[in-house]
């Protein structure tokens, strides 16, 4: 199990490699035919909604649970490794609760985590009056604020991971391009990766490449079909900061995220948009467009903010699978794959990373 080479330097890929290399004798290499951070974590607002999610047993909570816990460790472990600085929102979540909401849902889902010592707090109209005086909506009746939840710059913690991986003794390479596999006899297993320059020998593969693991499994006979879900976000400028300067959490309603960057900039998104039947993934902008709408809504001073740019990417959604895919390739002892996240990848990556990492270490 010494060579260990993982396809894909999203922010995946590049947790898996520093778990790694916390591992002593492991030969990783990590390729990516990009930079890091060039795909789906690019096209991440990195909102980490974990504690504040419905997800209560099972694989779901479990891998969002591990994930806000690593998390805690994680980055200052990287800050105090590489000197860099990941920006990261630790002011929690603000989830608005509109009418005809079941606040009994909630405040079972309060009790329930209090019992594995996560806090959600559960507000009126006044609470958020208090704290969010820029919320102004006559049809929202309160909300729940997870302080444990939050935000992070998800290209900033990939070039973090990169260099802790790296200083750990992880190779990168970027540019390189996997063109085909060089398998065992028995066709079992992946013996070594034919690339735009050179061969690399594999004891263990790990995929880990979104929206381009389809091809690379398609090459192995096994095709995981996992489709393009486009979303659009716009970045906001305004004169100051909205509501309590001291107090500026994410703020999520009806499916819309305010997310605050510093220097009164946000971040407002993300559309949800389902390629076309001829795969087609082309931005709506009548979609952005009722983004905006609908965060004045609620937040009615960012009628007064100025649009600095609006984006759009892609993200990879699994079809006929659960999302994350994380397991061994059909008809391969030596394929792992840790892909397919959708919109979870920045939440789900210190988890994935270390179910990963269990994986391999299981792996006779």
């Amino acid at each position: 199990m010494s060579k260990i080479v993982i396809i894909g330097c999203g922010i995946v890929g590049a947790a898996i490699a520093y778990e790694l290399s916390l591992i002593p004798g492991l030969d990783i290499t990590v390729i990516d035919k990009n930079t890091p951070a060039h795909g789906s974590t690019g096209a991440a607002l990195g909102v980490l909604m974990g504690a504040i999610s419905h997800k209560k047993k099972g694989r779901a909570w479990r891998l969002r649970s591990n994930s806000l816990k690593r998390y805690q460790t994680l980055i200052p472990e990287l800050e105090a490794q590489t000197g860099l600085k990941i920006p990261v929102n630790q002011q929690g979540i603000l989830k608005l609760l509109f009418a005809g909401e079941n606040l009994e849902k909630w405040q079972e889902l309060q009790k329930f985590r209090a019992a594995e010592g996560w806090t959600l707090e559960i507000g009126d109209r006044a609470f958020i009056t208090q704290h969010c005086p820029e919320i102004v909506n006559e049809n929202i009746i309160g909300a729940v604020y997870s302080p444990q939840d939050g935000q992070i710059n998800p290209v900033e913690l990939t070039k973090a991971l990169v260099a802790g991986a790296r200083a750990n003794g992880v190779k990168f390479q970027f540019g390189m391009e996997v063109q085909d596999f060089s398998k065992s006899a028995d066709e079992l297993s992946v013996q070594s990766l034919v690339t735009s320059i050179g061969n690399i020998e594999v004891e263990q593969l790990i995929i880990c490449a979104g929206l381009g693991s389809t091809p690379l499994t398609q090459a192995l006979q096994q095709e995981i079909p996992i489709r393009p879900v486009l979303g659009q976000a716009i970045k906001l400028q305004l004169d100051r900061p909205l509501g309590n300067v001291d107090f500026q959490p994410v703020i999520t309603g009806n499916d819309i995220h305010l997310v605050p960057l510093g220097n009164n900039q946000y971040w407002l998104g993300a559309t949800v948009e389902f390629p076309t039947e001829t795969e087609a993934s082309i931005a709506n902008r009548e979609l952005l467009a009722q983004l905006m709408a609908g965060a004045i809504a609620f937040c009615p001073e960012l009628k007064s903010a100025t649009i600095l740019e609006t984006w759009s990417g892609k993200r990879p959604r699994p079809e006929g699978i659960a999302a994350p895919i994380i397991e061994k390739l059909s008809g391969y002892s030596n394929v792992l794959l840790a892909t397919a996240h959708y919109r979870n990848g920045v939440l789900l990556a210190p988890a994935t990373a270390l179910e990963v990492v269990q994986m391999l270490m299981l792996t006779p």
